[in-house]
């Protein structure tokens, strides 16, 4: 503000302002430059002219000086006369231009010739620029009244700096004169804006360097006399409003600034108490956070107590479990009567039961560890739903109807998990059939805008509205009277939930307690390849079921795509003058008055307990049977057999295991366990293997360095010498570099797979293991030439 130090130090006095900075000075030199301009413009225009000038006045001179020698410069050369002619260029050398004259005759004679030196001058080097240094002239001499008679010569030689000395004298007055005129303009200027704007200007700026801005707003500072209606007096009007604004905006900040000190007084005060409460809540904050940490510590040490137990658990529990299976598989191999065989196949029933409990618990355990992964590849999900309601329809009861329902739109290949999302089916189908006892249960596949739709629908017990809540919850089933009379741990639909999630997909259910259940399952499986169409066919078809079951459903949907013409009636219905080229019926006890009737093909659908025995069957030629729930492909076969009159094929019967190729192999077991030796090895006898025993890592190592073997099946846990660590011998040592090592592990956690291949292990068996298992891992490391049927 005006009157205070500036950042800069204090304002300077009107006076210090150096007489080049100063308004009149720069708007008097202004001014001189442009009359200076234009005064040597015009100054150098008038020289030029001058120039112009003289050049002529020198040819125009030397002319008149030849006109005035020329009459006796003839006469002269007329008479050859040397005296007169001697005389005339002596006078013309008077002319201060001329420093050579010559009279020459007509034959080339000089009559008279005279001469000087040219005159020097510094000044000399302009001249002869501006004119040349000399100039000749000749006038050819001759008679009046003989004009083409030409009678000699006058030649003149002319020094130019006569003329132009007197130019160049002329030439720099006029442009001294004209500068002299430019300084005294430029101080008659300098002089006026003086006094007419700097001073005034400067008495303003004295008036506001040494008024005090805390004066009243009334205070005003002097108008220069003789300005008050000029540019100068407003400036002074104005400039005494903006200070009585200033001084009045001033006042109010003084004001304002004492009501912030005291807005900053109380701040201060609150900021005191806040910074207490926030010290005290730092300080519980503080406490909280060594309590968090404590109690995560302590979750991260229950966690991997609770991984090291799981372990412990699965080795210690698989381990007896193999021997127990094992065991029982070798003694169902063996010569058994009926009541022994039925009681040795309850107990290894149930240890199966057991081993999927333990699975279900490991997978749960993987999902709270978050270690489960899934795969993303393609399968045939009609095919797998259809199989998998195969394998359990063993546990279908007499009076359930197992029906397995794909939608023509699926898509014959999908991309996924195909074993979660068996796991999935198969949990959500073993839950139905074990709660329905009469009725239907139907699975069903369609494609829905998520991906797949798969149902599981069954005419059960149902689940109450109180039990709907809990009912994913592990180990947590509707009743305690379920538990009692149905039996499970209620692990399956939790487990089925959280593989639905970790799909990325949704598990829902509806059901009511005395109707039934439905579950759904959307999985967002993405299309791979699209449907597929079998060939068509020709054909009618008649169809003896309830318009409620689930045969007439399949029947009605998948008949009329393959090109058939069906038609459904009621069991029981005379089908006398009926007819078709096959009868398809669900119930074997009305098969013997079908036959009386109708002599067409009869395709019996029932389960494998219900198929008629050979010799009954006989009587009902031709009859052909299919085991329910009824495939797609099975039935489509079993209708070109009989469309196309193909050779009858044995009635279906339950599958039978194929007998396992014999090997002449030698495989080295290391396994510390006594029954599991026992266990292994008579599997391995009965596969035509020779087997060799070690009990720990380093007696397998003395095996292999005094006996050859084709296959080393490695305990991992085990005394003296564990399996990792003789794997990793026998890979370091180089030796053996093609020999298969196949982990046998009791330990089913999601990280001992990867520990085992880190180890250098080729393979991986978890205990119990099954015959099949084992006769698949063999056909997989030994060679075909080690095999033989």
């Amino acid at each position: 503000m005006l009157g205070k130090p500036s950042e800069q130090g204090q304002i300077p006095s009107p006076m210090d302002i150096p007489l080049t900075q100063r308004l009149s000075f720069k708007q008097a030199s202004l001014t001189v430059l442009v009359a200076f301009l234009l005064g040597t413009v015009l100054s150098v225009i008038q020289v030029a002219s001058d120039y112009l000038n003289e050049n002529a006045s020198i040819d125009r001179e030397i002319k008149a000086l030849l006109e005035i020698a020329h009459s006796p410069a003839a006469r002269i050369a007329y008479n050859i006369d040397a005296e007169l002619a001697q005389e005339l260029v002596l006078g013309l050398l008077r002319s201060p231009a001329v420093i050579r004259a010559e009279i020459i005759d007509n034959n080339g004679a000089v009559l008279a010739s005279v001469s000087r030196p040219r005159t020097e001058s510094d000044f000399r080097i302009f001249s002869d620029y501006l004119f040349g240094e000399q100039r000749e002239f000749e006038d050819p001499l001759y008679i009046i009244h003989a004009p083409n008679e030409t009678l000699g010569v006058l030649r003149l030689e002319v020094d130019t700096f006569a003329f132009g000395s007197h130019f160049l004298r002329r030439a720099m007055i006029t442009l001294l004169s004209g500068f002299v005129r430019s300084l005294l303009l430029s101080l008659i200027l300098l002089v006026l804006f003086y006094s007419m704007l700097t001073k005034p200007l400067v008495e303003l700026i004295r008036g506001l360097s040494e008024r005090d801005p805390r004066a009243s707003p009334d205070t005003r500072l002097p108008c220069p006399p003789g300005h008050e209606q000029d540019e100068i007096g407003v400036l002074v009007e104005v400039t005494n409003r903006q200070l009585a604004s200033l001084a009045t905006e001033m006042q109010q900040r003084r004001e304002a600034d004492e009501r912030l000190n005291q807005y900053l007084a109380e701040l201060e005060n609150i900021v005191s108490a806040r910074t207490a409460e926030l010290k005290a809540a730092n300080s519980r904050l503080s406490r909280y956070n060594q309590e968090l940490e404590v109690a995560r510590s302590t979750a991260l040490e229950m966690a991997k107590a609770r991984a090291a137990f799981l372990a412990n658990m699965s080795h210690e529990i698989r381990t007896p479990l193999n021997g127990l299976l094992g065991m029982l598989d070798l003694a169902l191999d063996g010569p058994l009567n009926n009541e022994q065989r039925r009681q040795l196949q309850i107990a290894h029933d149930s240890g199966s039961v057991l081993v999927e409990l333990l699975n279900d618990i490991l997978d749960l355990s993987k999902f709270e560890a978050g270690q489960l992964e899934l795969e993303q590849i393609p399968f045939d999900l009609g095919t797998l739903l259809e199989d998998t309601a195969n394998l359990l329809s063993q546990n279908t009861a007499p009076g359930v109807e197992l029906t397995c329902l794909i939608d023509p739109k699926l898509p014959s290949l999908v991309v996924g998990d195909p074993t979660r999302v068996r796991q999935v089916i198969s949990n959500l189908l073993s839950n139905a059939l074990k709660f329905t006892r009469f009725g239907r249960v139907d699975l069903r596949a369609a494609p829905s805008p998520g991906g797949v739709l798969i149902t599981v629908r069954d005419t059960g017990i149902g689940i109450s509205a109180e039990a709907l809540p809990k009912l994913f919850q592990p180990f947590s089933q509707g009743s305690a009277g379920i538990t009692r009379q149905f039996g499970g741990t209620g692990l399956g639909l939790a487990l089925t939930r959280h593989l639905c999630e970790a799909m990325q997909g949704q598990l829902d259910v509806k059901s009511q307690e005395g109707l039934g259940s439905l579950f759904s399952a959307e999985l967002p499986l993405v299309e791979h390849s699209p449907a597929e169409s079998l060939a068509p066919m020709q054909g009618k078809v008649i169809a003896l079921c309830g318009a409620k079951s689930g045969l007439a459903e399949m029947l009605g949907t998948w008949l009329p795509l393959w090109g058939l013409d069906f038609e459904r009636r009621d069991a029981g219905t005379d089908l006398s003058g009926a007819h078709a080229d096959l009868l398809i019926s669900d119930n074997p006890d009305c098969l013997e008055n079908l036959r009386r009737t109708a002599h067409m093909p009869i395709l019996l659908v029932t389960g494998y307990g219900s198929f008629l025995p050979p010799p009954r069957a006989a009587t009902l030629t031709p009859l052909h049977q299919l085991a329910r729930p009824l495939s797609r492909a099975a039935l489509h076969q079993a209708l070109q057999r009989v469309l196309l009159k193909l050779p009858d094929e044995t009635p279906a019967a339950p599958p039978e295991a194929a007998e396992p190729q014999h090997r002449h192999a030698r495989v080295l077991l290391v396994e510390d366990n006594a029954v599991n030796q026992l266990v292994a090895k008579g599997m391995l006898a009965k596969l035509g293997c020779d087997v060799l025993l070690a009990t720990h890592g380093a007696e397998a190592l003395s095996h292999l360095e005094q006996s050859s073997v084709d296959l080393v099946l490695m305990d991992c846990n085990m005394p003296v010498m564990d399996g990792y660590e003789a794997t990793r011998r026998i890979r370091q040592s180089g030796r053996w570099p093609e020999l298969p090592i196949i982990a046998l592990t009791a330990n089913a956690l999601p990280d001992e797979r990867e520990r085992c291949r880190a180890a250098g292990m080729d393979d991986y068996l978890a205990k119990p293991f099954r015959r099949e298992e084992l006769v698949a891992l063999l056909d997989t490391w030994l060679p075909t030439t080690q095999a033989t049927r």
